[in-house]
């Protein structure tokens, strides 16, 4: 049963506007039809095979625009009631956030006026003089020197009755009644070519136009042609019309100020960035202007490898090809319908800036809704190219912005474990192909992982990391997966050193007894790594631990332990004076017997912290306030030959022992990461240097 919505009051209209609260019958109708469209299959798949555009080549000039059309007889003035009136100003002033969409809804609407009569032929098996064999097209003619713009469509046009029903009546939708009218048949799968739902998109016109013109002629044998006509001010007359074409259309006379819509090439520049997938052909000025095919509405296997790399120049305005290539279907819990890229480029300066949105482009019913939906996935996939289909999106009434909805929320968690398994899926599948991809794009990954605020997303995230091992070649990189296969039995945590080369970690005062242990350690190179780990926090319930951590957490390290060649005495009595000497600088002094080739080491609460916090906050403290936040413990090796040679120059020459106990510091400080510009060392080094070398 059709459905006319009517508004009393101006208010209630502006309400639905933005809130659209009329939506979610809307919505749950479409749902409703999805489920009914199981029964019908095999009708679906003959209506999307006569819908489907044909692997589309540049045609030889065509055009139905003959203006033939002419008045005839007394017309007919209607006038809008007076809330309606009001009503009217709202949808052509301030409804639509940008004048060009008006071309899209005209687009849209000729685009159902065509698939219902697609779908009338299919059931009712019409007539030539009915449309039966009529070439189903929508044409757009420009004329700049009359400042005109005209759209037609060869659909199922309209009575007399329907054009006062539908043209007369603000918010009354037919492509909505036609919706009711299949619900109610339970013809569900017809309902996937309908793009109108609110019943406003040709009032858009009157945007640009300070007078429209309608022509249309119904489908139905010895239909008479008819004339409408309005300035938009409240009132529009009907007459009949002779010459008139079967099918509709508008002819928009432009205002001054909106004339760059009587230009060619301005309006072939908006077909192609809102309608360019629409179902059936455009043609502009005789050109069609349609040419590239919605690929992701075709199943994957019938798209080359060409028909790929055309698309993803169109969609994402660059020259290289897609790395991978993601064509995803599904009908639960949304409808969706996704064909996502990719690159196999270097990312921009642009694409690492936060600020830049995903280069998703949401389409509804191959629509274009928004060219970069910046909700449709995190900030930190932004380097994916691609399409996003889905009939369940809520749209307000312009079919512009998208209402803040749990519905969007979704959608968003969808897309993005989707993209998470399919990257899973090729490093598995494709790992050398993978880790160039990874070397490239890691960094946004990386960041997935400092922002997100689900632990599970985190973790799914977590396996597509890749980093070098102690356990593997120089350049052999391994996955947190593969690390936790091959842990052994007394070994709970995972284990990772930052540092800036391979080299440096192997000769890290912090690996030593980890390599001693046959611990696997992941190397972090990056400074921002060990941050991304610390936000990771845990992977399959195994926490992640920094070597530096964990050396600090070890209470056990100093404790009956027998050093060489000097006695505990002597170690307590060192203690006390290392304690004496860097009194201002380290917070504690102790033992370990975790070293072997290094005399000492530092260790601060929270290594990760401590170092971004030097790289950017030190240059506002003094160093005294900067050891009192770190309170570094310095952990010395009593085996080593220099902390042995320190303990006797404590007593035998005070000033060469103050040096090298501060340069022994320094030095550790160094080591850590924990001084920003390593220079510090040189004065103390010579001044060390220079009073050694007296004694000789």
């Amino acid at each position: 049963m059709a459905m006319a919505y009517r508004f009393r009051h101006a208010i209630q209209f502006t309400k639905f506007c933005y809130k659209s609260t009329n939506y979610q019958r809307i919505n749950q109708g479409q749902v409703t039809l999805r489920r009914l469209s199981a029964l019908h299959t095999n009708h679906a798949r003959l209506l999307s095979s006569q819908a489907a555009p044909e692997n589309v080549q540049e045609e030889d000039y065509h055009n139905i625009v003959k203006n033939t059309e002419k008045p005839t007889g007394a017309g007919v003035k209607h006038e809008f009631q007076s809330e309606t009136r009001m009503l009217l100003d709202i949808v052509a002033k301030s409804l639509y956030s940008d004048k060009e969409v008006f071309i899209r809804e005209l687009i849209s609407n000729g685009s159902d006026a065509l698939e219902k009569l697609r779908y009338l032929r299919l059931s009712k098996n019409l007539s030539v003089d009915e449309g039966g064999d009529r070439n189903l097209e929508i044409h757009i003619a420009t004329d700049k020197q009359n400042r005109t713009l005209t759209i037609q469509d060869t659909g199922i046009g309209m009575s007399r009755e329907e054009l006062i029903s539908n043209l007369g009546t603000i918010a009354r939708s037919g492509s909505k009644a036609f919706l009711e009218q299949l619900k109610e048949k339970q013809e569900a799968s017809d309902s996937a070519k309908i793009i109108g739902q609110f019943g406003v998109g040709f009032y858009s016109a009157f945007m640009v136009a300070e007078r429209v013109e309608v022509f249309t002629k119904s489908y139905a044998k010895d239909a008479e042609g008819l004339h409408w006509s309005s300035d938009g001010s409240g009132t529009y007359e009907i007459s009949s019309a002779e010459g008139v074409q079967s099918g509709t259309k508008i002819v928009m006379h432009l205002r001054a100020d909106c004339r760059e819509f009587s230009d060619e090439t301005t309006v072939n520049n908006i077909v192609k960035k809102y309608s360019n997938f629409v179902g059936s052909p455009i043609f502009v000025n005789g050109k069609r202007v349609n040419v590239i095919q919605p690929l992701w509405m075709l199943e994957p296997k019938e798209i080359s490898a060409e028909q790929h790399a055309e698309f993803y120049r169109f969609i994402s305005n660059s020259y290289d090809a897609p790395k991978f290539i993601l064509h995803y279907t599904a009908d639960v819990p949304l409808s969706i319908r996704a064909l996502l890229y990719f690159p196999d480029d270097k990312p921009g300066l642009f694409e690492m800036s936060r600020d830049t949105s995903p280069g998703i482009s949401l389409y509804s019913r191959k629509v274009l809704i928004k060219s970069r939906a910046d909700n449709l996935l995190p900030k930190w996939l932004r380097f994916v190219k691609g399409v996003v289909d889905s009939e369940d999106i809520p749209l307000n009434l312009s079919r512009e912005l998208l209402q803040n909805s749990a519905l969007i929320t979704k959608l968003r968690n969808v897309l993005t474990a989707r993209i998470l398994k399919f990257l899973h899926e090729r490093s598995t599948k494709q790992p050398e192909e993978y880790n160039e991809f990874y070397k490239d794009y890691g960094l946004f990954l990386k960041e997935g992982i400092v922002t997100s605020n689900e632990q599970s997303e985190k973790e799914s995230i977590g396996k597509l990391l890749r980093f070098e091992s102690s356990g593997k070649s120089p350049g052999e990189l391994i996955s947190l997966p593969q690390y936790c296969e091959n842990l052994p039995a007394e070994q709970k945590d995972i284990y990772y050193l930052a540092a800036p080369t391979r080299a440096l970690a192997e000769q890290s005062p912090y690996y030593e007894s980890f390599k001693k242990r046959g611990y696997e350690v992941l190397f972090c190179y990056e400074p921002y790594d060990e941050l991304v780990l610390m936000q990771l926090r845990e992977y399959k319930s195994r926490s992640l631990t920094s070597v530096e951590k964990e050396m600090r957490q070890d209470t056990d390290s100093d404790k009956d332990t027998v050093y060489d060649s000097i006695n505990k005495d002597e170690i307590d009595k060192l203690l006390g004076y290392i304690k004496s000497v860097l009194s201002k600088q380290a917070y504690e002094v102790k033992t370990t017997n975790r070293l072997e080739s290094h005399p000492c080491v530092i260790t601060v609460q929270d290594m990760a912290s401590a170092r971004h916090f030097i790289r950017t906050q030190s240059q506002h403290l003094n160093e005294e306030n900067r050891y009192n936040l770190l309170q570094p413990r310095l952990e010395i090796n009593p085996n080593h030959p220099i902390i042995k040679k320190l303990s006797g120059l404590t007593t035998s020459d005070p000033k060469l022992a103050e040096l090298l106990t501060k340069q022994l510091f320094t030095g550790a400080m160094v080591g850590a990461g924990l001084v920003e510009d390593p220079r510090i060392l040189l004065t103390s080094l010579n001044e060390l240097l220079t009073l050694a070398l007296d004694k000789y």
